[in-house]
């Protein structure tokens, strides 16, 4: 493990769950911040149907060395059957903020 910053996406079907999502991931120290952007337009492919559903976007910042734990508290508590988790390596920022999300959990 590293302590590699992660930047991980998560749709959510309703502020409600992208809110208790944050919430718990936060306060349990699996992220060090989450932001939640509403008002996201999702258009894919499920069961063979293209379907058109309105999301919340959670953007999740984390390190590597949480992620299983994030993943496993996150699959849990997600509504959907199959949630978007995609967690991208930050190859550059900040230094100070991401020492802080390193520090964070």
């Amino acid at each position: 493990m590293t302590d590699t910053v992660l930047l991980c996406y998560c749709s959510c079907p309703d502020a409600d769950s992208a809110h208790r999502l944050a919430q718990v991931l936060v306060g349990e120290g699996l992220a060090a911040c989450v932001n939640h952007l509403p008002g996201v337009r999702s258009i894919y492919r499920w069961k063979g149907e293209v379907v058109t559903d309105s999301e919340e976007l959670l953007l999740i910042k984390t390190t590597e060395a949480r992620f299983a734990a994030l993943k496993a508290r996150l699959l849990a508590l997600h509504p959907y059957e199959l949630p978007e988790l995609v967690a991208v390596p930050v190859a550059l920022g900040h230094e100070a903020y991401l020492d802080w999300v390193r520090g964070a959990g």
